[in-house]
């Protein structure tokens, strides 16, 4: 071999490392496009293979920096050994709604906030289709469930930022951690129907709440329920207007006392109900038939998965990492010690208002109570079966929550509207943001009250949303992630509880998404657009 065939073959193969260590799609079909392999060029390459092969590795250096890939600035900074990733360009989205700048005990109020809700009045209604002694099973079993996933969410996303990928959004994360483009549109699938079913059904139960009032001042009243849901979505839309998720943590702190304000009443309410003279005769039986049965218990496992859910951990989490500009940012310190301690403040309360709920409503009412426990406290004929006062003080709480809770579940469709229309380079509050802001915004809002007006089917819609939304992203997704991304021994006790898990509530999904669209369709017929009462 010559000296200068002998350069040829030293020097050549050094280029191919300096290309595989991107795994970014389109730098793979340049790398194959430009350097044949070398069985068909033999041991040595051709000039202008090599020509082309230093341009490509040049291009390589700068696309390297310039491809927003999560998973390609991972592999950057794996394979040159940098302490810091190179962090993605900053977006609006990221830098206005999901501004990073709180502690723990904010992550605290804000997963009460998404998790503990008026929702829970619906509890009884779900223990009708299980019974007690399956009904509390479930409620405790899905109630450890959630907490195990939220943790292993936790830590899925401090592997990740470890790694140098820093997610803020929850699709972003299981698209890089699944490797698939497909799973980011999966994620947005479910996570929009879980933001907007919440919304709607906050507007809607908003407006109950004032339509029940206003009934017991004036019974014979001309206003209707459509009308009650209007002003809710008025209220909201000027709420809507604060601009980030950071600026709700006064309003969160103030939801998590209104929930365990409203449960107490309602739970004292309902004891006071239960050993009134007006008391309805308590049936706990379940249904005769056993198809009926059947699909009654998953609705209401589907009704308990979207009590317990929450589909906006990540960005959530985001919150923990003390930095102006999460897009901006490095690597911050783990945030799942902190994460921790939100989440046991969140179920600290949950305990309490749950079960308390769950029992007391049940106890009371049996088989024969509503979707929503404070209409079986007011029924349509005879007398009310607690203090006047104090239904009237719950119904406040549960109407100035829904608001909070309205705020929370739509700062996703915020963020995702901030990031398409708004101007990072300019400051939020310029008109340049603030007029796309406030269009927008109030655009998603006046849907959401829309459809609330629309379709009033509070108990169904919590159902369905439940078994398509929250299923998927709270009972399954976050197992998936953590063997993926963590990668436990196949053999460790983790691995295979995180499939049971997931095998399990696949399965609950599936017949529960059937039971509550076809008890949708059942009560279908009862369905008048714009109708004055809540079918449930």
């Amino acid at each position: 071999m010559s000296a200068r065939e002998s350069r040829k073959s030293r020097s050549t193969p050094d280029l191919i490392p300096l290309l595989n260590r991107n795994p970014n799609p389109p730098l793979i079909f340049l790398r194959r496009r430009l350097l044949p392999r070398p069985s068909q060029v033999g041991l040595t390459w051709p000039h202008h293979v090599r020509r082309h092969a230093l341009a490509a590795t040049i291009f390589h250096f700068f696309a390297s920096w310039i491809v927003a890939s999560p998973r390609s600035s991972s592999a950057s900074s794996s394979s040159m050994g940098e302490a810091s990733p190179v962090p993605p360009p900053p977006d609006a989205g990221a830098a206005f709604v999901l501004e990073s700048k709180g502690s723990w005990w904010h992550a605290g109020f804000h997963l009460t906030t998404a998790i503990v809700g008026p929702t829970i009045l619906t509890l009884p209604y779900a223990f009708r289709g299980l019974g007690w002694g399956v009904g509390l099973a479930a409620l405790t079993v899905v109630g450890a469930v959630t907490f195990y996933a939220y943790t292993l969410m936790s830590k899925v996303l401090d592997h990740c930022e470890k790694q140098g990928r820093r997610h803020i959004r929850f699709r972003e994360l299981a698209a890089d951690v699944l490797g698939s483009g497909w799973m980011f549109y999966f994620v947005v699938f479910f996570q929009t129907a879980i933001n907007t079913g919440v919304s709607i059904g906050c507007v809607l139960l908003a407006g109950e709440c004032l339509k029940i009032m206003y009934s017991s001042l004036s019974p014979d009243g001309p206003l209707r329920l459509y009308h009650f849901i209007v002003m809710v979505t008025v209220v909201l839309i000027l709420l809507s207007q604060l601009p980030s998720f950071h600026s709700l943590r006064h309003i969160n702190l103030v939801s998590l006392f209104l929930s365990l304000g409203y449960t107490t009443l309602v739970a004292a309410g309902c004891i006071n109900a239960g050993y009134s003279r007006n008391a309805p005769p308590r049936n706990y039986s379940l249904d005769s038939s056993r198809v009926q049965r059947t699909f009654n218990a998953f609705t209401s496992i589907s009704i308990l998965a979207s009590l317990y859910g929450n589909g906006i951990l990540p960005e959530i989490q985001v919150q923990l990492h003390e930095c102006a500009a999460p897009m901006q940012a490095t690597m911050a310190p783990p945030a799942t010690g902190k994460m921790v301690k939100g989440l046991m403040l969140c179920y600290s309360v949950i305990i309490v208002t749950f079960y308390s709920a769950a029992v007391s409503g049940y106890w009371a009412f049996g088989n024969k109570v509503n979707s929503n426990v404070l209409d079986s406290l007011l029924p349509d004929s005879g007398p009310s079966l607690a203090p006047t006062w104090l239904l009237g003080l719950a119904v406040v709480f549960v109407l100035l929550q829904l608001l909070a809770i309205g705020l929370v579940y739509s700062q996703v469709a915020y963020e995702i509207i901030e990031k398409n229309s708004a101007d990072i380079k300019k400051s939020k509050f310029s008109k340049r943001n603030l007029v796309p802001r406030l269009i927008l915004r109030t655009l998603y809002m006046a849907f959401c009250g829309f459809m609330a007006a629309m379709l009033p089917f509070f108990g169904d819609i919590v159902a369905v949303v439940g078994a398509i939304g929250f299923i998927p992203l709270d009972f399954v997704l976050p197992m998936l992630l953590y063997n993926i991304s963590i990668g436990p021994s196949k053999r460790s006790a983790i691995h295979w509880i995180n499939i049971f898990i997931m095998v399990v509530f696949t399965g609950v999904g599936i017949m529960g998404a059937f039971a509550s669209i076809r008890k949708l369709v059942l009560d279908a017929h009862q369905f008048k657009l714009f109708s004055n009462d809540v079918v449930g």
